[in-house]
């Protein structure tokens, strides 16, 4: 019986938690990774580390690292040399979106992903993870609605059994 209701409680936490597969990243990868951009000896080098310092920062807790990243990754989209490069910084710039909650836009970047490469596991993982949110903000909205309009209805009810 008590398993039952721990499995409940966990499906009802992470239905509003979101429930994601997306890791996370702590403040301390950051600034290891900032460390290693600082230290590049070439530009090769420093492109890639940059690349990892975008990765991390898209996938923090922290509002203002995810918005950081998503600025470096926005201005070195241009600068990509192949396919698999632009794939990357937009799965990348997708991640960040869904961190902030612009599941629209991460859903228009994931889709640009798989234009490249349709079979990609990590974006269609993501896609997934998109459409789910989407779906369940859909239905806490409703959920909103219809608590709404009921207690309208109770108030209307209840001036009216009043006057009467």
């Amino acid at each position: 019986m008590e398993a039952k209701i721990g499995k409940l409680v966990e499906s009802v936490g992470s239905f509003f938690s979101g429930g994601d597969t997306i890791p996370w990243c702590t403040r301390d990868i950051i600034a290891g990774c900032e460390r290693e951009v600082a230290e590049a000896a070439n530009e090769e080098q420093k492109n890639d580390s940059i690349m990892r310092l975008s990765w991390a920062l898209v996938h923090s807790k922290n509002q203002e690292d995810v918005n950081r990243g998503i600025g470096m990754l926005e201005a070195s989209l241009g600068q990509s040399n192949s396919p698999l490069q632009t794939r990357e910084k937009l799965y990348l710039l997708a991640v960040g979106h869904y961190r902030n909650g612009d599941y629209p836009r991460s859903r228009q970047l994931v889709d640009r992903c798989l234009e490249i490469q349709p079979d990609w596991r990590q974006a269609l993982s993501l896609r997934k993870a998109i459409e789910d949110k989407i779906a369940k903000d859909g239905l806490i909205g409703i959920g909103i609605a219809t608590t709404a309009v009921g207690l309208l209805v109770g108030g209307i009810a209840a001036i009216a059994a009043r006057k009467k």
